[in-house]
């Protein structure tokens, strides 16, 4: 059986996570969820990852870092930077790696959806 492919979210912040994680799966994508780079990293969720949303800066490994790691080892599903901390390095170094999108927190829904659908398309 083939896993189902998912789309990974990478956040530190509780309330923030949730809301992502809700949206995502108002448009019918399965969705796996994680308080921290390391902690994603350990369940091998990313084999199965069809496009990963990450905040950049999270205790321990930075988003960033987690992406190089994952690039790194072959693995590179499209992926949305999200920042609450938003700066021109992050923000070129995350789109010289590959990054679809460094959107800025708040998150516009729209925005974010329209970036998915772009990504990914529907699941």
């Amino acid at each position: 059986m083939t896993p189902t492919a998912i789309v990974s979210i990478v956040e530190d912040d509780e309330s923030v996570r949730e809301a992502i994680e809700n949206l995502i799966r108002s448009i019918g994508w399965d969705v796996a969820s994680f308080d921290c780079a390391d902690a994603f990293l350990r369940s091998g969720a990313a084999r199965n990852t069809r496009l990963l949303i990450s905040d950049v800066t999270m205790p321990g490994m930075s988003g960033i870092e987690m992406h190089a790691q994952l690039a790194s080892g072959g693995i590179a599903p499209p992926t949305i930077f999200i920042t609450g901390y938003p700066n021109v390095q992050d923000e070129a170094v995350a789109l010289a790696n590959g990054a679809i999108a460094y959107l800025e927190k708040p998150l516009d829904s729209n925005v974010i959806l329209a970036r998915i659908q772009q990504a990914v398309g529907k699941p």
